[in-house]
């Protein structure tokens, strides 16, 4: 059953006998002060259905643990610990200067329970209910959306150690896939005896692999396999596939060339990628999506997907709620077609920088300077007049031939061929609206604010500390809530005995 915090304050009460040491307008002093307003027993009653069975810890004790663990970037030990020994933490969580933190593993609980229920992300939710209720962003048309990379949990794995893994936790996870021949020597407690200098032992060890998974996945196509069974024989299959290919001869294979299109990196963690934020940042694991409102940098919505995703991909879903008239401002890695589209469905204006527009030669025509209906025609500057075909490939080939202009258009042997986007007067007119004054003004004043509450949310927190999208979300999430917090603290946020307020 669901345990309710004693409001009586017992003689050696942290809050009571050293409150004066905690710093004034700290989260620290928010929540020793008002963590049963921020995080009363109604948030958390829906996880004790039953009612019955030992009361457990209080939800408001558990709430101000987990918004600290997640603003100082700690593991459930290391917060139990701070729990017993410092004396911020155990005014905060309303404890006394002589009681015992509770056990780590009470906090894996109930993250466990959040995530099963239907409300996993409550904490980050009552908080944005707390910035609305103060007025923080009311009346501000302006989000800022940005993104950043976050490490994963694990290591990244090479191909034949992913194939290895697998096939010894398939075979392990479904008994009758162990009278299934395979190669035993490839599977022992140290790695696979092969001369990588030697390419015909190499290829002789990956055919060897593939084989075996090739037949334990066909052997597991005539078995009745639950959801975890299935889930592991689908990811062997994966890893034994993507970064192969045929070597000339049956059964003979060979690790490819290139990098294969979301690329699994570990059977650990399957949904973490490769990824890189520039041309020469590499890094493994997820990304990392924000909605900010620039003015005071408190986050409005938070999501994470895997490291390749698009920026553009997860634009939408964070300005969900969002009136028609918002303000969309953003860098270049959002200024997809598609996505303004989306905003101008959505009423919403957009501030975006688009991406870079090459040409064919330098200083010479671009697709801008090209007229038409550009829906079934398209004219070149010199006037030259073609049909869009069904693909939108768009060619002059003919009128080149003989055009005085031609090199200051194309270099291709067969004339000028321009492929037309769905969206190409979208994005031309955001490429002439990037050339004013107000756009500049906009852009360089305003977006830039996105990337302090960037830095506020990877201070301390760059790697994720869990396994697989949803849960590293749901850790986002409550990171994003402990930083407005902090962030609403600093703006001066109290509660005048009526109502939450900002001074």
């Amino acid at each position: 059953m669901q345990g309710s915090a004693v409001q009586d304050r017992v003689l050696l009460d942290a809050a009571a006998v050293c409150g004066h040491l905690v710093p004034p307008g700290s989260v620290y002093a928010l929540l020793a002060e008002h963590r049963g307003r921020l995080f009363g027993d109604e948030l958390f009653e829906d996880l004790f259905g039953s009612g019955r069975g030992r009361p457990s810890v209080p939800g408001e004790v558990i709430a101000a643990v987990m918004v600290l663990q997640a603003l100082e970037g700690l593991s459930d030990r290391e917060a139990c610990r701070r729990l017993q020994t410092d004396v911020g933490w155990k005014a905060a969580a309303g404890l006394a200067l002589t009681e015992a933190a509770f056990h780590p593993t009470v906090l894996t609980l109930w993250r466990n329970k959040l995530r099963a229920s239907g409300r996993p992300d409550r904490v980050f939710d009552a908080v944005r209910e707390l910035i609305a209720v103060t007025g923080a962003v009311a009346g501000s048309a302006r989000r800022v959306l940005d993104s950043t990379v976050l490490d994963d949990a694990v290591a990244r794995q090479d191909t034949v150690t992913m194939v290895t893994n697998q096939i010894r936790r398939v075979r392990r996870l479904v008994p009758e896939l162990g009278e299934v021949p395979v190669r035993e020597r490839n599977l022992g407690p140290a790695a696979p005896v092969v001369d990588w200098c030697d390419p015909a032992d190499a290829e002789r060890l990956v055919s060897e692999l593939v084989d075996d998974a090739v037949e334990l996945a066909a052997a597991a196509a005539d078995l009745d396999l639950d959801a975890a069974q299935a889930d592991a024989v689908g990811l062997l299959g994966l890893v034994a596939g993507q970064d192969v290919e045929p070597a000339g001869g049956p059964g003979r294979w060979r690790i490819a060339r290139g990098t294969a299109k979301g690329r699994v990196i570990s059977v650990v963690d399957p949904e973490s990628r490769h990824t890189h934020k520039t041309s020469h940042s590499y890094r493994d694991g997820y990304k990392a999506h924000i909605a900010a409102e620039p003015d005071t940098g408190l986050v409005t919505a938070a999501d994470l997907t895997g490291g390749d995703a698009g920026d553009a991909d997860a634009a939408m879903g964070l300005l969900d709620g969002e009136p028609a008239g918002t303000t969309v401002l953003a860098d270049s890695a959002y200024g997809t077609g598609q996505l303004r589209a989306d905003l101008v469905e959505r009423a919403m204006d957009a501030v975006i920088k688009p991406p870079p527009l090459s040409v064919a030669v330098e200083g010479g025509y671009s697709i801008d300077a090209d007229t038409g209906e550009f829906s079934g025609t398209v004219a070149c500057p010199e006037g030259h007049t073609v049909h869009i075909t069904p693909k939108g490939n768009a060619r002059f080939g003919r009128h080149c031939a003989r055009c005085p202009q031609r090199d200051r258009c194309t270099t291709a042997e067969n004339g000028r061929v321009i492929k037309i986007h769905p969206h190409h007067e979208l994005l031309k007119a955001a490429r002439v609206q990037a050339r004013t004054d107000r756009f500049q003004h906009q852009y360089r004043t305003v977006r830039p604010m996105a990337e302090r509450t960037i830095a506020w949310i990877v201070r301390r927190n760059r790697r994720c500390p869990y396994l697989g999208t949803a849960n590293n979300r749901h850790w986002l999430r409550l990171r994003a809530a402990a930083v407005n917090l902090q962030r609403l603290t600093s703006l001066g946020l109290h509660h005048n005995g009526t109502t939450w307020a900002i001074t």
